[in-house]
């Protein structure tokens, strides 16, 4: 059996399969945006800072907010407008002023056409090392103008089946007794509860036994790196595989790949990185290490990137999961054009905030739905 070390010795080249457009018909377009700047044949960004106002006080591991920094694009060629969205959560490490400062930097007139989607991000990766959410901003505003241009929702431009859909997780973040049991209540629409440990084993099980004498409904944990050891991780696993969670997230730092292999070899749950998975370029050293991948659209530049994590994961056979940071409606539906192809989704972050300024894709019974609107599916409220 080849083992980690062997793989990570063997996989030099990161090798994905094409994410590129198939050959296509451009479809008439049926609806033109009033903001537009109607016959421009050239692209013009343009970007505003916005807050997302949380409806409770959102608690993690090792820090809490009420509001969570979003910048919003928007990229307007021959009457047409796509919109975009960087969200940014203060562990990103990106600020409204970074985003702002990054997005003055793009110059998409050099550019004749919205179409050359690889050229543009080619060039907007080409502006700074980092700033992924910046970068995300501007490929999920090309991807929503191209799916308008195309007359066509992006899951069906990709070829996707939207019934494959899974249900998304709602999530309760770390708090008193009290709050927990009101955001259970909260979630009982929802046939999967995210749920925050990480912080000690006596909050970590309180937070479990309170959601157990609500509800049974099966619960997906994410750690964010709060175990330190991975025998104390395994150990909270078997105590939490008895309880019906399914699947464990980060449980551990994203520096450990020996003792996540460790882990992922003896749990009796699944494991999946998130922290430890940013881009494409980190999915070969994961394998052996995690039993799947969470892909988010901040950290990974966007839809175009994460198309091609999905295809190099898959050709790995590695397991899916699609999740998001705090987010209006926007980011929320371009990261659900790639649910169909995922076995897990945490698409709750505009579900999580009072203020969202678009409405998208949404949850029927559970169920990430998807619509028949064109580009990433959303309308402005």
């Amino acid at each position: 059996m080849t083992t980690r070390r062997d793989f990570l010795r063997t996989a030099g080249v990161v090798t994905a399969a094409a994410a590129i457009l198939n050959p296509f018909e451009i479809f008439a377009q049926t609806r033109k945006d009033s903001r537009a700047i109607s016959g421009s044949k050239k692209m013009q960004l343009t970007f505003r800072p916005y807050d997302a106002q949380m409806r409770h006080v959102f608690t993690i591991a090792n820090s809490s907010r009420t509001t969570t920094p979003i910048v919003l694009t928007e990229i307007s060629y021959d009457g047409m407008v796509g919109y975009g969205e960087a969200a940014l959560p203060p562990y990103l490490g990106e600020t409204q002023a970074s985003v702002m400062e990054f997005l003055k930097k793009v110059d998409l007139s050099k550019f004749s056409s919205p179409f050359e989607i690889q050229d543009i991000m080619t060039y907007i990766e080409s502006l700074s090392t980092n700033n992924t959410a910046a970068k995300a901003s501007v490929d999920i505003a090309l991807h929503d103008l191209v799916g308008k241009i195309m007359g066509q929702p992006w899951w069906k431009i990709w070829g996707f089946n939207a019934a494959n859909t899974p249900n998304t997780s709602f999530t309760v973040g770390l708090d008193t007794e009290e709050v927990v049991k009101e955001k259970t209540k909260e979630a009982s629409p929802y046939k999967v509860i995210k749920v925050k440990l990480g912080r000690d084993e006596k909050t970590d099980k309180m937070m479990i036994e309170t959601i157990r004498s609500v509800t049974n409904t099966p619960i997906c944990v994410d750690a964010n790196q709060g175990w330190k050891e991975k025998h104390y991780a395994l150990n909270m696993i078997h105590w939490l595989n008895e309880r019906n969670v399914t699947m464990i997230e980060q449980p551990m730092s994203k520096y450990l790949y020996d003792e996540h292999a460790w882990l992922t070899e003896n749990s009796p749950l699944p494991i999946i990185a998130d922290e430890a998975c940013q881009r494409l370029t980190d999915i070969p050293k994961l394998k052996g290490a995690y039993s799947g991948i969470n892909i988010k659209l901040m950290k990974c530049t966007g839809m175009r990137e994460a198309r091609e994590m999905v295809s190099l994961a898959k050709a790995l056979h590695m397991r899916l999961m699609i999740g998001c940071m705090t987010e209006t409606s926007c980011a929320i539906s371009a990261a659900a054009q790639l649910a169909p192809e995922m076995e897990w989704a945490d698409l709750d972050g505009n579900l999580l905030i009072a203020n969202d300024c678009y409405k998208g894709v949404q949850i029927v019974d559970g169920k990430i739905t998807l619509n028949e609107l064109p580009g990433i599916g959303i309308a402005k409220l």
